[in-house]
């Protein structure tokens, strides 16, 4: 894997001598004022504009402003009314189409399939302002208001929906969102690097349909040329009898003539290159029909997602081929640095006045200092997305977006809010050699444990804390992002920097299950390792002086658990003193591991077969609440549920007024029963323990 050139080495397009906007124009007003007659690039987002580094369309806006374009936005139109997606007029190039920093579907909808009350990426958090499935909806409002102009879909709902994917929401698996999108090409993971090259091969003449050799792409097509070799990929990790034994050199193309989608003729061959193979997955009338299938599709697509040996997927779509390049070659620290300090105004755009925006309100005074996540945590949506090598910024690149915020934003109180991204502490941790991590397909680097070939040393990320917090006119540097602890307790320097400088009081950590069954289907470490931490943690906060707690979070139905995993995750909370006010329960978003777990019942960390492991799901309304139960296992409004629950699991002795019962057996007044329309019950704060582990509030029991 050679690195490319960088991202900001193309020549500029001619438009780069209309300079810099203050915004990126929303108007056709304000593209007047800039001396525009036509954007090039007209970017839509299911997002409120905010013209800082945290938010998507920001950064892609100014990057391809960089690279001489004339960009516009157009955040969150009205998508029942066509005219909202001609304000800007026709672009001339492209349009480039998103729902924003987040899917769309988790974003209205709670995990109970219930609408969110709130949107925090919509001024005064209003909810409503976008449609479900945005990527979908504007991308085909696009198109019916202008027809020719090509459309390139991106972001996070596009990434993870780029193959056939289980669909939460509809309980079904639904094809490419290419197909329903009426796209013409899908960028998926940190896009920066395609979109660039798509950006300026479009605007030297070159048609949408022949950009096809882009890393991060995807696209269809009619049919594959003879120059590739097939490969099915049930002979690559074959899903229990559904082939016969296959020679290892045998090599598959299709057969031009045959209409079969999955299985295409066969041509012997003991040699080839292997950047000429390409893997055949099952089409998405497999997927759709053999939950099996889905599981095995799930498992090669995350075994191809090494940049260093990933090769061209294919599936069958009808009488098309999805083609999916691989993924892209990460950002070199130098792309890194240019592109988080281009000229952003760090401010919502003027036309939103006074209103807030709680996402910008949240992140104001944060600085992003690295991308990816090596974890694998199979239902998390990260590694899918931005992939398991860490892109990282320059230390004094770091520092430079510090002082921007302390000089220039002019209700700064001194205080960072985070120095973070996807995790807290993988700044610059990475494989020890090259060689080894551009042939790896481990679909984690810290589990079952980590690594020998990882680096796991945190003086850089050290270092870096130090620095900044010794900035003049710099009062408190908070890390908001989530440690990730396991790798935490390999540097004790780093718990001891962390808890003595970085802690205001209370540190979010994410253990997710105490459980070995439910953690083994998360990729997540066992209990133990949090107790070392903590160890860690409680000892460096005494030294300091400083009073401080831990806050564990934990997701409840996850695949994998049972009611009494559940029941003995609640023990431990009230053993250790834990309260939880808000509490997660688990989403199966498009592409996770999870997900697969969740609509195959199978386990995808392995070959699948029709014979493999079966996995526990907690599907069905009643269950998921009963596991939410557990984990507010104080809320009287619970009670009721987790006594029928644990007498119908011989668990009826935890049933009492004692220390030693987990629920009491009388019902206050008022609480356990909610008929339609009633007011909704008071939140409970969040319960933390003192150092030595026992509860801070002696009213606890």
């Amino acid at each position: 894997m050679n690195a490319p050139d960088s991202i900001f080495q193309y020549k500029k397009y001619w438009a780069k001598q209309f300079g810099t906007a203050p915004f990126l124009p929303m108007s056709k007003d304000e593209m007047d004022l800039l001396g525009w007659d036509q954007c090039d690039i007209v970017l839509v987002t299911g997002d409120a504009y905010v013209d800082h580094p945290s938010f998507g369309m920001a950064i892609v806006g100014r990057l391809l402003e960089n690279q001489g374009f004339r960009v516009g936005i157009i955040a969150q139109p009205d998508w029942h009314d066509l005219d909202a997606f001609k304000v800007l007029g026709a672009p001339k190039l492209f349009f480039g189409v998103t729902a924003g920093n987040m899917d769309s579907m988790v974003n209205r909808y709670t995990s109970d399939k219930k609408i969110r009350t709130d949107d925090a990426y919509t001024p005064n958090a209003a909810p409503g302002k976008r449609p479900d499935r945005s990527v979908i909806v504007y991308s085909q409002k696009v198109r019916q208001a202008y027809k020719k102009v090509p459309i390139i879909l991106g972001g996070i709902e596009a990434s993870l929906r780029r193959i056939a994917h289980y669909d939460y929401w509809s309980e079904k698996v639904r094809r490419s969102v290419l197909l329903d999108a009426k796209a013409d090409i899908l960028l998926f993971g940190n896009a920066e690097r395609a979109l660039v090259d798509v950006a300026h091969r479009i605007a030297a003449g070159t048609p949408i349909k022949e950009v096809t050799d882009i890393r991060g792409t995807v696209y269809l097509v009619d049919a594959i040329e003879s120059e590739w070799i097939e490969q099915d990929s049930t002979t690559l990790d074959k899903p229990g009898k559904l082939s016969p034994p296959v020679d290892p050199y045998q090599m598959m193309t299709p057969n031009p003539t045959k209409k079969s989608d999955d299985k295409p003729a066969i041509v012997h061959t003991k040699r080839h290159p292997r950047e000429r193979v390409i893997v055949r997955l099952p089409s998405y009338d497999t997927v759709r029909n053999d939950p099996i299938m889905y599981a095995h599709t799930s498992r090669v697509l995350h075994l191809e997602s090494n940049p260093g040996n990933a090769r061209i997927l294919v599936q069958r779509h009808g009488d098309r081929d999805l083609w999916i390049n691989p993924p892209p070659i990460p950002l070199e620290m130098a792309e890194m640095d240019q592109l988080y300090e281009l000229p952003y105004a760090r401010e919502p755009h003027p036309i939103y006045g006074k209103q807030k925006i709680p996402a910008f309100d949240m992140i104001r005074f944060s600085v992003t200092i690295q991308r990816g996540c090596f974890g694998g945590c199979t239902f998390c949506s990260i590694t899918e997305h931005e992939g398991r090598i860490i892109q990282n910024r320059s230390e004094n690149s770091i520092v430079r977006e510090v002082e921007h915020i302390r000089d220039k934003a002019s209700d700064f109180t001194g205080v960072i809010s985070d120095l973070g991204g996807p995790t807290a502490n993988m700044y610059r941790l990475a494989c020890k050699s090259k060689t080894i991590e551009t042939s790896c397909r481990k679909l984690s680097c810290v589990y079952p444990r980590i690594c020998p070939n990882l680096n796991t040393n945190h003086d850089s990320l050290i270092n870096l804390y130090r620095r900044v917090r010794s900035l003049s006119g710099i009062k408190k540097v908070l890390i908001g992002s989530g440690v990730r602890y396991d790798l935490a307790i390999e540097s004790p320097n780093y718990v001891k920097e962390l808890a003595q400088h970085h802690v205001g009081g209370y540190l979010k950590i994410a253990p997710e299950a105490i459980g070995d069954a439910p953690l083994s289907k998360m990729m997540k470490p066992g209990v133990g390792t949090y107790y070392r931490f903590k160890e860690l943690f409680d000892r460096y906060s005494k030294e300091a002086g400083k009073e401080q707690y831990l806050i564990p979070y934990f997701i409840a139905a996850h695949p994998g658990t049972t009611d009494e995993d559940m029941l003995n995750l609640a023990i431990w909370l009230k053993e250790n003193g834990f309260r939880a006010d808000q509490v997660q329960s688990f989403l199966p978003s498009p592409m996770a591991l999870a997900t697969a777990m969740y609509h195959s019942e199978k386990n995808p960390l392995r070959k699948v077969t029709h014979d493999s492991e079966n996995v526990t799901i907690p599907k069905g309304l009643r269950k998921r609440r009963l596991h939410k139960a557990f984990l507010r296992y104080h809320d009287p409004e619970n009670w009721p549920l987790l006594r029928d629950a644990l007498k119908k699991m011989g668990k009826a002795n935890l049933i009492g007024p004692g220390k030693k019962h987990l629920i009491p057996q009388y019902q206050p007044k008022g609480t356990g029963f909610k008929p339609e329309g009633a007011r909704k019950p008071k939140k409970y704060q969040v319960f933390r323990t003192t150092h030595n582990g026992l509860p801070k509030n002696p009213k606890m029991n």
